[in-house]
């Protein structure tokens, strides 16, 4: 039979040893939005662009670059677009569109997401086909990320539409 204080000290190197391992992994992913809207009057089957920059939780690897030289290998993992404002505004009147990140003055300019095929009942949200077969390295090491969406209208609104774009970014730690 085992001793509680043997016990309690397995049970602290695992939650210990766990919680870096989540933290390894939860480094390895970062996510970015960018919020975007379609103006009420935007007509129908042209197509129109929005620019947005986006926002990144971990701050402190793009502004400071304290932990930019540590990794490599930036590509993106998932791309989601949901409505915000109105939140039930149907992202089904969008019948397609893409997504492409750059520097903040619009350079290097690389797509990331694309949905050409958007059903027209799609509801408040989508999950959109990502490109990962760019690295997104130098991009997400500048101060700022634009987001440029161009899309086509299937249908209009009575209200501008504000909706949310969430990029998950993943990358390899640097080898030495």
């Amino acid at each position: 039979m085992m001793k509680k204080p043997t016990f309690f000290l397995l049970a602290a190197i695992l939650l210990f040893g766990s919680c870096g391992m989540l933290q390894s992994i939860m480094k390895s992913t970062f996510p970015y939005t960018a919020d975007l809207t379609i103006p009420a009057a935007t007509t129908t089957g042209e197509p129109h662009t929005v620019i947005s920059m986006a926002n990144s939780l971990d701050q402190g690897f793009t502004k400071d670059g304290n932990n930019a030289n540590k990794i490599s290998e930036v590509r993106m993992i998932s791309a989601k677009l949901q409505s915000k404002e109105p939140s039930n505004y149907n992202i089904g009147n969008i019948s397609a569109l893409r997504v492409y990140m750059a520097k903040a003055d619009g350079s290097d300019e690389v797509l990331v997401a694309i949905r050409k095929d958007i059903a027209a009942n799609s509801g408040n949200s989508v999950i959109l086909d990502i490109d990962n077969s760019h690295f997104l390295d130098e991009i997400v090491r500048e101060p700022g990320v634009r987001i440029r969406m161009v899309y086509l209208l299937r249908k209009g609104a009575p209200v501008d539409a504000n909706l949310k774009l969430s990029l998950s970014i993943g990358s390899e730690p640097r080898e030495r």
